[in-house]
């Protein structure tokens, strides 16, 4: 069995942010696996990608004991999430379920994952800017942003002076496909004058790769 130094687990590593930091990571000379419900044509002896839902509790425990049989866990980066974007009346279940899913994905993978190991350990957690305020077009996507950030807190209190360190992240639009079918509230146009997938990634892994003795709690990410 190969034993690997540095393993950086990512959900939500096919598309979008999720797949810029994959691929910044791997220039790093990180070894990367991704948990998606999307297969990737990624090539590289140093990825590995584990196709699933991250809101199915089998899947998750099964992909990261995997993992953790490969070495050592040094980042979890939750990143997936989908959104739901509209007028306060029109929410159906649907919309809730869909946008809940980044929630349980975070919970799942960061139980499963301190269950391998709670030493040396980075966990970063990619929310929104939605997490820091309310939108009248985005309440159940505010709603499940604000939960993630009462969770990233609460893990922030459960591990303080430990060598668990918890990073959250809110970062404002991004151009990727995450708006592709809401584009009565995001325009084509719109989403082109948001911040690039490639230099968001850059900022958040430069920040949680840093070797010096600190280390930075929260990433507030706003176009200019």
């Amino acid at each position: 069995m190969i034993i690997l130094k540095d393993i950086l687990v990512v959900t939500g590593g096919s598309d979008g942010l999720g797949k810029a930091i994959v691929q910044y990571s791997l220039k790093k000379g990180l070894y990367v696996c991704n948990l998606d419900w999307e297969k990737t044509s990624f090539v590289n002896d140093a990825y590995k990608e584990f196709v699933g839902d991250i809101s199915d509790e089998v899947f998750v425990q099964k992909a990261i004991s995997e993992i953790a049989e490969l070495g050592n866990i040094k980042y979890l980066i939750n990143n997936a999430g989908e959104p739901s974007f509209k007028l306060p009346s029109l929410y159906e279940k649907k919309d809730i379920d869909k946008c809940l899913k980044g929630l349980y994905g975070m919970i799942l993978c960061t139980s499963a994952v301190l269950k391998k190991k709670e030493e040396d350990l980075k966990i970063v957690n990619i929310m929104s800017s939605a997490a820091l305020r309310g939108n009248k077009e985005e309440a159940v996507y505010c709603a499940t942003k604000w939960g993630e950030r009462g969770y990233t807190e609460s893990l922030k209190v459960a591990y303080k002076g430990t060598s668990v360190k918890v990073i959250g992240v809110y970062p404002g639009g991004i151009n990727t496909n995450f708006y592709k079918n809401s584009r009565d509230y995001v325009s084509e146009d719109k989403q082109n004058s948001f911040m690039s997938s490639t230099d968001v990634a850059a900022v958040i892994c430069d920040n949680i790769f840093n070797t010096l003795n600190l280390n930075v709690a929260d990433i507030i990410i706003e176009r200019n």
